[in-house]
């Protein structure tokens, strides 16, 4: 089985990958998107290529796609463009490209989860920065969140009209959107989920001093076992996202609310699989080909 990791640069994450194929008697391909050559109206069938002499992406069997990369507006739809084209000839991509489309953008991924019936914190999402301090003022606590981000960078709380007025002026320069989520009392932790197909194959809690729990951030994380109800929470959050796997975090409140703050449709894993020794990589490869296989026999 041809299995192609699509992204822009090596690191642990894309060896853990190739390791796990390896182990199970397939050939790795790693291709970095910026390699993608796309060829239409050609009499052979067009595809995106990896370059001249090597195979192209219609001949692979799955293409996981490890990150989307930061780039211009165009070269990120190009690269979600050509996931799209895969998927839509027959090829199995994970995660599919509209799954990828919705978690990489939290205001939609909130309104998915919501949605569903999920908890999730009060949010606005909002253009003008008259319209986010009226929201802060009804909040009066809250998280200023990237639209797009991850490991928490980006994150700002907000506690004081004078605050709020530096970040939103800030944003309103670079023209950015609003999302602001009322600050929940937490204790310090939440729950990270690892869903892979229809089960949560691992989870982690991940406890800090203040309120962001990252472990990019300075949090520190041991395994957890999930109460069954925060199970289907974390299975349910990643079904409303139409993702084949994710990370789910969840955040326990004071008050006894269980929270869906995010759903990750590209995570990453090297800290949940320190703190369980869970292979991931070689649980993702392992549905993946299955998936493949089981596609292939029902043709």
């Amino acid at each position: 089985m041809n299995i192609a990791v699509l992204s822009t640069r090596t690191g642990w994450h894309t060896d853990e990958l190739q390791r796990a194929i390896v182990e199970r008697g397939h050939p790795p391909l790693l291709v970095p998107y910026e390699s993608l050559v796309a060829r239409l109206g050609a009499r052979d069938r067009p595809a995106p290529r990896l370059g001249a002499g090597q195979p192209d992406l219609f001949a692979c069997d799955v293409v996981l796609a490890r990150i989307i990369p930061n780039g211009s507006l165009e070269q990120i739809i190009y690269r979600i463009d050509a996931l799209h084209w895969l998927e839509d000839a027959g090829i199995a991509v994970l995660n599919p490209p509209r799954a990828i489309e919705r978690t990489v953008d939290k205001f939609y991924t909130s309104a998915l989860l919501e949605q569903a019936g999920l908890a999730t914190p009060q949010t606005v999402v909002c253009e003008r920065a008259g319209d986010a301090i009226a929201a802060f003022r009804a909040m009066g606590d809250v998280i200023v969140k990237p639209l797009f981000g991850s490991m928490g960078l980006g994150m700002v709380r907000v506690s004081d009209e004078e605050t709020a007025w530096r970040v939103f002026r800030a944003l309103e320069a670079i023209r950015g959107v609003y999302y602001l989520q009322r600050a929940i009392p937490h204790e310090g932790r939440d729950i990270r989920a690892f869903v892979i197909g229809d089960r949560v194959a691992a989870a982690i809690e991940r406890r800090s001093a203040g309120w962001r729990t990252n472990i990019s951030r300075g949090g520190e994380a041991r395994e957890f076992a999930l109460p069954p109800e925060w199970n289907d929470m974390a299975l349910r959050a990643a079904r409303a996202v139409g993702a084949a796997y994710a990370g789910v975090d969840l955040l326990p409140a004071e008050d006894g609310t269980v929270y869906v703050l995010e759903v990750n449709g590209i995570p990453g894993w090297r800290g949940l699989q320190t703190a369980t020794s869970f292979d991931v990589a070689g649980a993702l490869i392992d549905h993946v080909t299955a998936g493949a296989r089981s596609r292939e026999t029902g043709r």
